[in-house]
């Protein structure tokens, strides 16, 4: 693939992928190609092999009988991926502070300070999570798996917290104005657990983190 192809290509997967996490396609939803190829200004070619990475990250099925639609989401889903995401990122997270690698502790540093330093909610929309708070975010969860030394055990944990994308949004959506907890501080306690060297408090800061996303969605569904 040429080096004009690839971009183009990682142009329309970035839209492409925006788009599902934004709402613009419901879960479940099909992904034909007639009206993404007019939509995104690409060929049959092109969007197959996007929807095939967003298959590969957890946000699209391929199915034989219907073809590629939105991931749906599901309680049951959402438990097991919670389950296996914590242990996959713990898992990680705990590698990284025991190899304690200068260049993963610098990077845990820069990526968290860009994180606190982000406002999370967008000025013109305060109920919407504002983009630059996105990217922050996505950064520093990368950072706290990327110094595991295992290049399959990041690229898991990190196809884990891609799947995981679609569920956020929809805790998002139930607690607009995080009444129900405080980012930030989740945030910097895994942090500050990480960088001290405390492996044991920040996978357990981690785990809590993730936990809570699923413990707000499954009660926001079970009828009081």
């Amino acid at each position: 693939m040429s080096t004009s192809a690839k971009t183009r290509t990682d142009e329309v997967h970035a839209r492409l992928r925006a788009d599902i996490l934004g709402g613009r396609f419901a879960p479940g939803e099909r992904l034909k190609f007639t009206p993404l190829c007019q939509d995104y200004d690409a060929s049959v070619g092109l969007i197959r092999e996007v929807l095939g990475r967003l298959a590969e990250q957890g946000l699209v099925l391929a199915n034989p009988q219907v073809g590629f639609q939105v991931k749906p989401i599901s309680v049951d889903d959402l438990l097991d991926l919670t389950r296996t995401r914590t242990d996959i990122e713990c898992l990680a997270l705990r590698r990284g502070i025991e190899r304690g690698d200068t260049a993963w502790r610098a990077r845990l540093v820069a990526t968290h300070f860009t994180l606190a330093d982000t406002p999370r909610r967008d000025v013109s929309d305060p109920t919407r999570v504002a983009p630059a708070w996105e990217a922050a975010h996505a950064d520093f969860h990368d950072a706290l798996l990327a110094g595991c030394g295992s290049p399959r055990l990041h690229a898991i944990a990190t196809a884990l917290r891609d799947s995981a994308c679609l569920y956020r949004r929809w805790q998002e959506a139930i607690d607009p104005y995080d009444a129900a907890r405080d980012p930030a501080r989740e945030h910097a306690t895994v942090f500050q657990h990480a960088i001290d060297g405390d492996a044991d408090s920040a996978v357990a800061a981690l785990a809590a983190h993730i936990e809570l996303t699923t413990t707000l969605i499954v009660a926001s569904r079970t009828p009081s």
